[in-house]
């Protein structure tokens, strides 16, 4: 069968070669502008239905791409919970509680905003800090919760946990993971190179390092552990400044002090159960 546009085209050829008469061509011309609307409708329904069939094929897509999305943001915020599940246990091993591994994600969070870390960043160390001590569950009950002072030898096996928490998390190529192993590595490391596993110095330290340790040892000195009492704000204060630049990135320490104020608010709102009773003093030197 003949189709319009085969008609157009061969009306055209003979009008433009000359090869009708010229009485005829009239006629020609009509049925051609005939012949033209009729192909006209024919392609607008083939231009309707491919629009119909190519709007139907990009809403599945989206509805597919939508659902994609939703799982991704269901795995992370589960990743997320795990997480934190996980830096608690070593928490509650060595008796202390899951509000410590909050408020170091919380102060690490202030830290490194204040820092300059763009907003993925801080937050994939906020969610990351409660897995710095999650090579704990490794340490023996012994060591963990011994009520005084270690031996050498209590203390190198002790100092195993940041190595240990490392590898048990170092394999995955989620984001969320490979900041926590560095998280757990690292946050031992000292500014003048004398801390552990590695023995890292200054910028050789990741600052998601620099800046957990920090908001851990700050958490750690003012809480009550097996072994030891909480310090006073005077002496947690003195003993910050006096280790920066030994133990702590300067720069952070600066950071710290600047924003001490929303720092200690944090901590007076997330204290441990019998704590609230606890008089923190600000230091008027700070």
């Amino acid at each position: 069968m003949t189709s319009s546009s085969d008609i157009i085209i061969n009306r055209m050829e003979h009008i433009f070669n000359g090869d009708i008469d010229l009485n005829l061509r009239k006629e020609d011309v009509k049925e051609l502008l005939k012949e033209f609307k009729k192909t006209n409708k024919q392609l607008y329904k083939i231009l309707k239905i491919g629009d119909k069939i190519q709007r139907k094929d990009y809403d599945e897509l989206k509805v597919k791409y939508d659902e994609i999305e939703n799982l991704n943001v269901e795995i992370e915020n589960t990743q997320k919970e795990v997480v934190f599940t996980m830096g608690t246990m070593g928490e509650f091993r060595s008796h202390e509680t899951g509000l410590h591994v909050r408020r170091v994600a919380l102060y690490s969070k202030i830290i490194a905003k204040y820092y300059g870390l763009g907003a993925k960043e801080t937050d994939l160390l906020f969610h990351a800090a409660p897995m710095h001590d999650i090579g704990k569950i490794a340490i023996p009950d012994a060591i963990l919760n011994k009520p005084g002072k270690l031996t050498p030898d209590e203390f190198e096996i002790m100092k195993t946990h940041a190595q240990l928490g490392y590898e048990m998390i170092n394999d995955s190529d989620r984001p969320l993971l490979m900041t926590a192993a560095i998280v757990a590595h690292e946050h031992h490391e000292k500014w003048d190179g004398s801390g552990y596993p590695k023995g890292l110095k200054e910028q050789e330290i990741h600052i998601y390092g620099r800046i957990t340790a920090l908001a851990d040892v700050f958490d750690a000195l003012g809480s009550k552990r097996v072994y030891k009492k909480g310090w006073s704000d005077e002496k947690i204060f003195a003993f910050l400044k006096e280790q920066s630049g030994k133990q702590f990135d300067p720069t952070l320490i600066n950071i710290f002090f600047d924003n001490l104020d929303e720092i200690l608010a944090i901590r007076d709102e997330m204290q441990d159960e019998g704590e609230e009773e606890k008089a923190h003093v600000k230091s008027k030197s700070v």
